[in-house]
């Protein structure tokens, strides 16, 4: 017998936080839904007035972040929750997930101001070091030897086709190397118009990507070897071995010319779906589905561009046939939830490739019931080493992402608290520092290990008390509440959660 697990987001939130979100879920209307499509982030460069000043990192935040990091009393343990027994790996096949990768062709960038200023002020992806990340992680994959090579979509920035065909070429030396690599689209690569190169201070639109052209670029790489494809859709399925088939879902939405970022299942493949799902079943295998966008409301906060729409007709068909795992990107954030119900189906939200930790998923799967899932973080540095880098930067990677990835989140922060004029510097500060260092945590799936700490910190009762109207406030709230658990680790024994955490 089943039993479930539950993790719930009980915050009390606003949709309107979404514009605040850095992963691309945003609250559309229908006169926005073209331009949030082709955004690359929701976070927009500061456009400074005659008289204002710019939101940034200041060295008042240095300062508090030393201040921070040196106070911090608190064990990264105490926030977690019992988790019982470590559990013994399991025997089964094994496929290596990377997702959200949005790789940007190096000929579209002179890494120039305004692609600096897009490094700055997106949404936390190394784009500058996108190559050597993407590189590293190759060789690592062939290293393991997987049963295959999940990417899930988002594999190109903003679609460009020159993108999507360098990328494929990269994936040709995990194929020769006899592991085969499947992909699916996500909002950013079919039909977008925000396809851009970046010179000096401006960008230039370049050759964005069909949905034939998007197939026919990874022929290789799912397409051509899928034992069905759907008529309307970049869905296939894949024979990964006698027992388990992949259904590989298109969720994006890209019919009407230009790229929407939220997810839909066409009405059309709905059918696909359930002939795929009765064949299967009738063939005795297992069937693991991945999509680009989430099929359960991950979080609260940012169900609207995220999740799936209608995703409960989704829910409902695969739980029927028995579907008890289901993987997913989009977010950027490690995550993992449960749907309730009578076959209640797990999601495992894999974190994006390219944002510091730089992480990338391992699943060894024995069937529907029994299955280990893990992280990994690319070795950069070891890239470094191995290719004689002499950039500080890539031979210390560990110790550059994590104060990259802090410098976005502190001037996202900076620009809500600068309108704010009841804070003062050193307040607006240490309210930097706090968010910032709270929601990297989040983005590694690992809030929990500062949660007793934040909820002590002083910068928390200063958003609380001087920021409780921002929707920074609500997300931080929400990224609190949603603190229970490390979502880089889960184990199922039996149809039963053993392992969830670490």
């Amino acid at each position: 017998m089943k039993r479930r697990f539950v993790v719930r987001i009980t915050a009390a939130v606003i949709l309107s936080a979404a514009a605040f979100h850095l992963q691309g879920c945003r609250v559309s209307t229908p006169q926005t839904d073209m331009q949030n499509a082709v955004e690359s982030t929701p976070v927009q460069v500061h456009q400074k007035t005659e008289g204002e000043k710019t939101a940034t990192y200041s060295e008042a935040e240095e300062k508090a972040e030393q201040s921070s990091e040196a106070s911090s009393q608190v064990s990264e343990e105490d926030g977690r929750e019992d988790d019982g027994e470590s559990v013994s790996p399991i025997d089964g096949v094994k496929i290596i997930i990377g997702t959200d990768v949005h790789y940007l062709a190096e000929e579209y960038t002179d890494y120039g101001e305004a692609f600096q200023r897009m490094v700055d002020y997106g949404d936390g992806r190394l784009v500058t070091y996108m190559d050597q990340i993407t590189d590293e992680f190759l060789t690592e994959v062939i290293e393991e030897q997987p049963e295959a090579l999940i990417l899930s979509g988002d594999l190109s920035s903003n679609g460009e086709k020159r993108s999507h065909e360098a990328l494929a070429e990269k994936l040709r030396q995990v194929e020769d190397a006899g592991i085969p690599v499947l992909v699916i689209p996500g909002n950013h690569d079919i039909n977008n118009t925000n396809a851009k190169g970046f010179q000096g201070d401006s960008t230039y639109p370049v050759e964005y990507t069909s949905p034939e052209e998007f197939a026919w670029i990874y022929r290789d790489y799912g397409y051509d070897e899928a034992l069905s494809r759907d008529e309307g859709t970049l869905s296939y399925t894949y024979q990964l071995n006698d027992d388990i088939r992949l259904l590989m879902l298109d969720t994006c939405q890209y019919h009407e010319g230009y790229a929407k970022v939220g997810g839909a299942i066409m009405p059309d493949t709905y059918d696909w779906i359930e002939t795929q799902l009765e064949d299967a079943w009738n063939s005795d295998m297992f069937v693991i589905p991945v999509a680009h966008h989430n099929l359960l409301d991950e979080s609260e906060i940012y169900v609207q561009d995220c999740t799936i729409e209608h995703s409960s007709q989704l829910i409902e068909k695969l739980e029927g046939w028995e579907i008890s795992l289901f993987l997913s990107g989009h977010l950027h954030v490690q995550h993992m939830m449960e749907e309730e119900g009578t076959y209640p189906i797990r999601e495992i939200v894999t974190g994006s490739l390219t944002t510091p930790k730089c992480h990338y998923g391992i699943l060894t799967y024995q069937d529907n019931e029994n299955y280990d899932y893990t992280t990994r973080q690319v070795n950069v540095e070891r890239w470094a080493r191995e290719h004689g880098s002499s950039k500080m930067d890539l031979l210390e990677f560990d110790a550059y992402g994590e104060p990259f990835l802090r410098k976005v989140f502190r001037n996202q922060a900076a620009k809500v608290l600068q309108k704010i004029p009841e804070i003062t510097s050193e307040e607006r500060a240490q309210m930097c520092v706090f968010y910032a260092k709270l929601n990297d945590y989040y983005y590694q799936g690992r809030a929990v290990d500062i949660r007793d700490e934040a909820l002590k910190d002083p910068a928390f009762t200063l958003w609380q008390e001087k920021a409780y109207g921002t929707v920074l406030n609500e997300y931080i709230l929400s990224i609190l509440d949603d603190a229970v658990r490390d979502y880089n680790h889960l184990s199922v024994r039996e149809g039963e959660t053993v392992l969830f955490g670490q």
